[in-house]
């Protein structure tokens, strides 16, 4: 896990940091208009009337400009950002003595006997003020210091001359400072909700990347954890699963033979459950291809019958698939897998009454819809039924009712396949899965297929001679026993270079090996793979490879699909162990792989 970020500033301080930001941006170009302002207005009041008072306040407003360095001070600060209260009091500080100063101007000169004159002075002041508010907005106590003391300076001057003239100037400058100081209230408002709005959206920005981060976070340690439980799990699996079948076999005809078997079927239903979390890792590691093509439904819906017709009959359901002429196109495989879950969903959750499975066809789709009479689903759920391993209607976890992963594999496949997936259910009275395919025409000459013949295992098709590479006593123990008892001699390696003595005295003895079976994961982290492709080019291109593998792990599976080497998943159901090794024996020797 990263170490923790600091947290951010408050939003109120990060308001305020661009609060004064805002101002000092501004100082620059407004003190230049001001001296440029103040001294021009006093130049042509000089000329006009030769008033001493002029160059006392010229003075003044000399001596103001002389503290802008105080200002400029700002842009100079490496930590002005963390020091933002400080700064916004100066600026608030220094407008103030601007502000006085200009409030004392109207009292120093103001043209007594010059009616064009006082207004001009009143214009530009209130000018000054108006025009001055939008660099002064962002900070309300700064409008406050920029205003009031040059307008309060103003009024009280002209009420003090107490004529008609000046006094209605005066009422005229009351009513502008109110309108400006409105004005700039709504304004400062109005800045201050952006930024604040602005930094709450910003903050709950970072606050949903953070829980995104932590959940990917989870989602690859849980990832992890599986891959680690199941492989942990799978290695001493695959080794009763192999003792089972010899002591099945060893206690033919025993009394103590039903044992054995019931010992068996445990092991198989445990060795389902984990095959069916490795679909998931494989769907997740992308090593499952999709070969869509033009496909009879019939065939399809036949094969999801025949598969999921035992589990209705055990619960005395009735299950009907009604066949069709439609085609579609998919990849037949993968469609099927993704039937046979959501018919075995259906089944678990149907404590009565039946399934029914049909297509029908809908403009340039074919719907195809899996219908039960079971329990329902409630709509709060209708998303959460595709995660692995939740499940609504199993709180004790039944483990007859299985892990909760077959709509997660459905909802993968799903995706995989380009088949959106619907539901559509309602508590008590059932649920519908619909499939939508995409529709295919029929070709003009649909060949018949040929009855495949029933493929045996003749001991002429197995290997003579099977070089076992794992470092764990009990699987190769398990693996001798069982490939003695087909006939098949065996020798067992823990690492590569007893793997190699093995092979070569194999060769020097004419016997050499027909196949090397291996464990991906071998001895002191050495990877089973590269050690057997390193074996397999030493040895001329012989044996035949076969990897044993009870990982789990999305970026091992799709190293493992890359090399194009043959692999069985922990546990290995006895039967598929030896299809295997009757296929490697009868398929050519190819170029060997390069290690990876």
């Amino acid at each position: 896990m990263p170490e923790p970020s600091p947290p951010p500033a408050s939003t109120d301080a990060r308001v305020l940091r661009e609060q004064v930001a805002a101002l000092y941006a501004t100082m620059p170009a407004s003190t230049a208009i001001d001296v440029l302002l103040a001294w021009g207005l006093c130049a042509l009041l000089y000329w006009q009337t030769r008033d001493g008072g002029i160059l006392i306040w010229l003075g003044l407003h000399f001596i103001q400009v002389l503290r802008y360095p105080l200002i400029h001070a700002y842009f100079r600060d490496p930590h002005a950002a963390e020091r933002s209260a400080f700064w916004a009091r100066r600026h608030w500080r220094e407008l103030l003595y601007y502000s006085i100063t200009w409030g004392l101007a109207p009292w120093l000169f103001l043209p007594a006997d010059s009616v064009p004159l006082t207004a001009l002075v009143m214009l530009t002041m209130l000018g000054l003020c108006s025009g001055g508010v939008p660099s002064v907005a962002p900070r309300w106590p700064s409008v406050l210091a920029f205003i009031v003391p040059m307008t309060v300076g103003l009024i009280t001057a002209l009420a003090w001359r107490a004529d008609t003239i000046h006094l209605f100037l005066a009422a005229c400058a009351v009513l502008h400072v109110g309108a400006t100081l409105h004005f700039a209230h709504a304004q400062h408002k109005l800045l201050t909700t952006a930024l604040a709005t602005r930094f709450e959206k910003e903050a709950l920005a970072d606050a949903l990347a953070h829980q995104v981060q932590i959940t990917q976070q989870a989602s690859e340690e849980k990832t992890r954890f599986f891959a680690a439980a199941s492989h942990d799990l799978r290695q001493p699996l695959h080794a009763v699963a192999l003792f089972g079948v010899v002591l099945e076999r060893e206690l033919q005809g025993h009394a103590s033979q039903p044992h054995a078997q019931r010992l068996m079927r445990a092991v198989n239903a445990l060795s389902g459950s984990l095959d069916t979390m490795l679909d998931v890792s494989q769907l997740d590691a992308g090593v499952v291809p999709s070969q869509p093509q033009a496909v009879p439904l019939r065939g399809v819906l036949l094969a999801v019958q025949a598969l999921a017709a035992t589990r209705a009959d055990a619960r005395a359901l009735q299950l009907r698939v009604r066949t069709t002429p439609l085609w579609v196109r998919t990849d037949p495989q993968l469609l099927q897998r993704l039937l046979v879950n959501l018919v075995e969903n259906a089944t678990k959750y149907t404590p009565a009454g039946g399934v029914l499975v049909v297509a029908r066809a809908r403009g340039a789709e074919v719907w195809l819809d899996v219908v039960d009479t079971g329990v329902g689903i409630a709509p709060e759920h209708h998303e959460r039924v595709f995660q692995e391993f939740y499940q609504v209607h199993n709180p004790g976890r039944d483990r007859a009712q299985g892990l909760g992963i077959g709509l997660s594999i459905v909802r993968r496949l799903s995706r995989l396949l380009d088949h959106p997936v619907e539901l559509r259910s309602q508590p008590g009275r059932g649920s519908r899965f619909r499939v939508r395919l995409p529709r295919a025409d029929a070709p003009a000459h649909v060949p018949t297929p040929a009855v495949a013949p029933t493929r045996g295992l003749p001991a002429a098709a197995l290997p003579r001679h099977v070089l076992l590479l794992d470092d764990e006593a009990d699987i190769t123990d398990a693996l001798s026993a069982f490939l003695r008892g087909e006939g098949i001699a065996t020798a067992s390696a823990r690492d590569e270079l007893e793997a190699q003595q093995h092979l070569d005295r194999a060769a020097a003895a004419g016997q050499p090996f027909d196949a090397l079976l291996c464990d991906y994961r071998l001895a002191d982290g050495a990877d089973g793979l590269d050690a057997a492709l390193r074996l397999h080019k030493r040895a001329g291109g012989t044996p035949g490879l076969l990897l044993v593998t009870g990982e789990t792990a999305p970026e091992r599976l799709q190293r493992v699909h890359d090399s194009g080497v043959p692999v069985l998943f922990k546990p290995v159901q006895p039967e598929r162990l030896l299809q295997a090794l009757a296929e490697l024996s009868t398929t050519s020797a190819g170029p060997a792989p390069s290690p990876r």
